[in-house]
């Protein structure tokens, strides 16, 4: 028998496509867990993630921020690691870090460094960090010089994202317990972004379809021509 939360879920669901902030409304509006939540959004994109033109990659700092505590690793010079750690940095280091990491202490959300550490992080590291989704980058702000930017940037709530293989870009807008018009301001930011990101090598509709959901609950549909502009 289903459980007296599903049923409720259903009783609530539609199968109509929603404005964006309804659907936001629909996803928050669940029967509450003993854990809070997060309000996810799918995006498919009418890219071909096959060809390397079309993969879209990036990172959003949402204003209202993510409602999450981020635990970020960062490689830069010892010299640094007060302000670091006061920014919001969980450890902060070069080979003993990238030795703690070979040796499997790969517990983090986010990891920021120098392009001179990178050298080393590609040798050392490449094989365990690029399938965890780890491997710093320039593109989500995760290679650069101004790392104290990045981590105050990454420990706010920056939204980083990529397509996956089937070309749906997955991203947290937030928290159950956030008011409707934040969620709604921190997914225009993001869709504003995927638009900024657009290959030009993608033809015909872009914005193929969106879902909101809460992490446990159903997804309801959006008509992407609500999508901000």
């Amino acid at each position: 028998m289903a459980s007296k939360r599903i049923k409720l879920l259903k009783e609530q669901f539609t199968d109509e496509k929603l404005s964006f902030v309804d659907a936001i409304a629909k996803a928050i509006d669940v029967p509450k867990r003993g854990f809070v939540e997060s309000i996810d959004v799918a995006v498919k994109l009418g890219v071909d993630p096959r060809k390397s033109d079309q993969n879209v990659r990036g990172a959003v700092n949402l204003p209202k921020g993510s409602g999450k505590t981020i635990k970020i690793a960062v490689f830069a010079d010892a010299s640094q690691e007060a302000e670091l750690k006061k920014a919001g940095a969980f450890v902060v280091g070069l080979e003993d870090l990238a030795e703690d990491m070979k040796s499997g202490n790969l517990d983090y959300d986010r990891i920021i460094a120098t392009p001179d550490a990178m050298r080393q992080i590609v040798s050392k590291l490449g094989q365990l960090l690029g399938p965890k989704g780890l491997m710093p980058n320039p593109k989500t702000g995760s290679v650069t010089t101004d790392v104290l930017q990045a981590v105050k940037d990454a420990a706010a709530g920056q939204l980083v994202f990529r397509t996956d293989k089937a070309g749906i870009v997955h991203g947290s807008i937030g928290r159950i317990n956030f008011k409707t018009e934040d969620l709604a301001e921190n997914l225009t930011y993001f869709i504003k972004e995927l638009r900024r990101l657009k290959p030009s090598a993608a033809k015909g509709i872009y914005f193929q379809s969106c879902y909101v959901s809460s992490t446990m609950g159903l997804g309801h549909e959006v008509d992407v021509q609500s999508l901000p502009v």
